[in-house]
């Protein structure tokens, strides 16, 4: 799926009500190969059955990869066999293959009771036909199934002990997004999901109406779904539904991503499959709607694992959502949040009597009114820029700016006719800001460290010491990762505020 350009900032919404792609790991030296035929492992009867699957319902697996566990980040991954150079396709998947709630055997049940499946998140369709194919002895995506992982061992924080949680994640950002989730998916499962289920207790057994399986699949479907993007003249519609494309959610996640999945038709003269099955007719095949593809973007090493990514996120974000994190410094698109209302409180800090703090607060109000900053919202600060811009400069701007200058600044906001502030904010201008603007800022990255519950230094002498950084558990290396390149990008700002 395509990733916007900037994210937006943060908010109150639960982050189910913004279906994900794929899932897994980060980087390391590929291993040697497994003798055998195209896309085969020989010690793998799930792997042989889901190639097995794959030729039946017209899946169609370049000969130059390969599905396996071994010179993968985690779990089933694809290797490339041989050479790949950019463009190439490596497999694609007919659209008669993936699994919606518009492929599924409850299709037309689904369809009927739409309406009453209307939830935050969307994902009810998705999960219903999820929880019905599961326990239908012949589905036909059972071999699929098959490549998925133990749902009992998923490592996302939302099945941590909830004092774990806190204890690695505090500060990061994270608790209080799993907090969310837990409270809308038990909302979701008892007034929607379980009361569809008993109405139609023929088709869910028991062994289905679970709400800590509907935990589980709720975080598969976080880490492994995807969401078709909306054609340009969409712009306006509400968002695709999430879907299940296999062999696409195999692969696994870099920020430096060497492969990418389309969705749209491709002009002729677009990638060319390699191998025997290359001829004209299949090319043309392929590249129609009917298909979706998965493209190199990069060239691909013999023995080097292939890599999709799912958008621009933030080592909080991969945790969240996927149970992992990069390690530093490799996720270039890591960010560091700054709480909306941690600036609030540097600002009032600053303040020396009533007079001063009620005409603060009439600021905050009016920064509120005009809907660039929340009770829940944050600043999102990224290495190389801020990525709520326009939000933290009109911030800055507004609670420093002098008495005189906020009333006429206020009264022109009302006709219209703010002003653009000409300052940047990437990165390398913060020292050039005015020295009111960096003290606010400066006060706010302190209050916001003072969250966390061990400091920079801490962090630093575990990621440093390699026999200590062994002896940590996953999720403590996970969440270590995950908190350092926060307080890296937080500790860059208390410099260049100095």
């Amino acid at each position: 799926m395509a990733a916007p350009a900037k994210r937006a900032r943060v908010s109150d919404a639960s982050p189910l009500a913004a279906p994900c792609p794929v899932p897994r790991a980060a980087a390391r030296v590929p291993l040697p190969l497994p003798a055998g035929p195209s896309g085969h492992e020989p010690e793998s009867d799930a792997v042989a059955g889901f190639l097995r699957w794959c030729t039946r319902v017209g899946l169609e697996l370049s000969p130059k990869v390969l599905v396996s566990r071994q010179g993968t980040v985690a779990g089933y991954g694809m290797v490339a066999r041989e050479s790949v150079q950019p463009g190439e396709l490596l497999f694609a998947v007919p659209r008669s293959a993936l699994l919606s709630p518009h492929t599924c055997s409850i299709s037309d049940l689904l369809e009927r009771e739409r309406g009453a499946l209307q939830s935050l998140s969307g994902w009810v369709p998705l999960l219903l036909a999820l929880l019905h194919e599961l326990q239908a002895p012949a589905s036909p995506w059972s071999p699929y199934f098959a490549l998925w992982p133990e749902l009992g061992r998923l490592e996302h924080p939302m099945f941590w002990p909830e004092e774990e949680r806190l204890r690695l994640l505090k500060g990061t950002g994270v608790p209080e997004a799993v907090e969310k989730d837990l409270v809308n998916i038990r909302s979701e499962y008892y007034s929607i999901v379980l009361p569809f289920m008993e109405a139609h207790s023929d088709l869910f057994s028991p062994t289905v109406r679970s709400l800590e399986l509907y935990r589980q699949l709720v975080a598969l479907v976080m880490a492994y779904s995807f969401q078709e993007p909306l054609e340009e003249e969409e712009d306006e519609k509400e968002p695709n539904s999430p879907l299940m494309v296999p062999a696409a959610d195999i692969l696994n996640h870099i920020a430096n991503h060497n492969a990418n999945l389309e969705y749209s038709a491709e002009a002729e003269g677009g990638p060319k499959m390699s191998g025997p099955n290359s001829q004209e007719s299949i090319h043309a095949t392929l590249f129609s709607s009917e298909y979706l593809r998965m493209v190199a973007t990069q060239p691909i090493l013999k023995g080097h694992e292939i890599f999709n990514t799912y958008g621009q996120m933030a080592n909080w974000q991969l945790i969240h959502m996927y149970g992992f994190a990069e390690p530093y410094p490799n996720n270039t698109d890591d960010t560091a949040d700054i709480q909306m209302v941690a600036v609030r409180e540097a600002a009032l800090q600053g303040t020396e009597d009533e007079t001063e703090r009620l005409l603060l607060c009439e600021r905050w109000d009016f920064l509120c009114k005009q809907e660039l900053v929340g009770e829940e919202g944050a600043f999102v600060i990224g290495r190389e820029e801020v990525l709520t811009e326009e939000e933290l400069a009109t911030t800055l701007k507004v609670l420093c700016m002098p008495a005189e200058e906020f009333r006429d600044y206020k009264e022109r906001a009302g006709w219209g006719e703010e002003e653009t502030e000409d300052g940047s904010l990437a990165i390398t201008n913060i020292p050039k800001l005015q020295e009111s603007w960096k003290r606010l800022l400066r006060d706010s990255v302190l209050l916001t460290l003072q969250t966390y519950a061990t400091d920079l230094k801490t962090e630093q002498d575990l990621l440093s010491n390699k026999e200590v950084y062994a002896k940590l558990s996953w999720r403590e290396q996970q969440a270590l990762q995950v908190r350092y390149g926060q307080k890296m990008i937080l500790h860059r700002l208390l410099e260049l505020t100095s």
